[in-house]
């Protein structure tokens, strides 16, 4: 009877795991439109844990955007080659001309007219970074005249900062570590970001550190360039798949993300 019932059950696994395998693999098609060139092109900004950090003691690469990407070239079959870029700017820009097949950006209304999102994988909180020996104390400090806030530009806290500050001056960088920069040489008095770059950031920066409060969320998501349609649906099937499996929150884990939760299933 015990063996019976053994066969049952191994039976019943293994139609589990062929709806599974069902479920999680590409069609021609998707696979196609997903990975054009044979390998899954995927767009890092360098230096951000969203994205792709490299570890300061084994040169290992960890992040959110860069684990998920490894796993998705994994799924679909293809190999997975990482493309990395100084800033969301120019990673976007060279979207537009087909140098990369998916990316993990900053949601907003604008960037879905030019781009197709897949469901939120990630919510950050948006954060300000001061020096050492900062008279800025809390965030309520941050917005009086004669105060300079880095931000990079182009990028989702340049669009939430220009929105929201109303008696300081923003400064514009083209990178993350250009406002660290402008942080470094006294040209500006705090940096705005989201709290896992300036986590990262202040450890490059003796006695900096983080206020304490969040004045807003960065929704984060998977971007593909438009005209990809047969790719879209398994990318939204993967991304869910991510967040009920626990590897976006193995992801945000492995990368020491502070500030970051994983977005709510669709």
């Amino acid at each position: 009877m015990r063996t019976i019932h053994w066969l049952i059950a191994a039976m019943l696994g293994l139609v589990f795991a062929a709806c599974a395998g069902i479920g999680t693999a590409p069609t021609a098609e998707a696979r196609q439109a997903l990975a054009p060139t044979g390998k899954l092109r995927v767009a890092l900004q360098l230096g951000s844990p969203h994205n792709v950090i490299r570890d300061s003691a084994s040169g290992e690469m960890k992040g959110v955007g860069y684990d998920l990407g490894k796993e998705l070239a994994r799924r679909i079959g293809v190999p997975f080659e990482p493309v990395m870029y100084p800033s969301v700017g120019a990673l976007l820009d060279a979207g537009k001309s087909g140098s990369w097949d998916v990316a993990f950006v900053g949601f907003s209304p604008a960037r879905a007219k030019e781009w197709d999102f897949a469901p939120l994988h990630m919510e950050v909180e948006f954060g300000y970074l001061v020096p050492a020996g900062s008279s800025i104390a809390t965030m309520a400090d941050v917005d009086r005249p004669g105060i300079r806030v880095a931000v990079q530009e182009k990028s989702q806290p340049d669009v939430f900062l220009s929105r929201t500050l109303k008696n300081a001056a923003p400064v514009r960088a083209p990178s993350l570590a250009g406002t660290l920069e402008m942080l470094k040489s006294g040209k500006a008095d705090a940096i705005f970001s989201i709290k896992p770059s300036l986590f990262e950031a202040s450890n490059q920066l003796p006695g900096s550190r983080v206020l304490d409060g969040r004045p807003g969320i960065d929704p984060h998501a998977m971007v593909m360039p438009k005209g990809r349609d047969g790719g879209l649906a398994y990318a939204r099937q993967f991304i869910e798949r991510a967040k009920a499996e626990g590897l976006v929150k193995a992801a945000i884990d492995r990368a020491g993300m502070r500030g970051a939760v994983v977005a709510a299933r669709e």
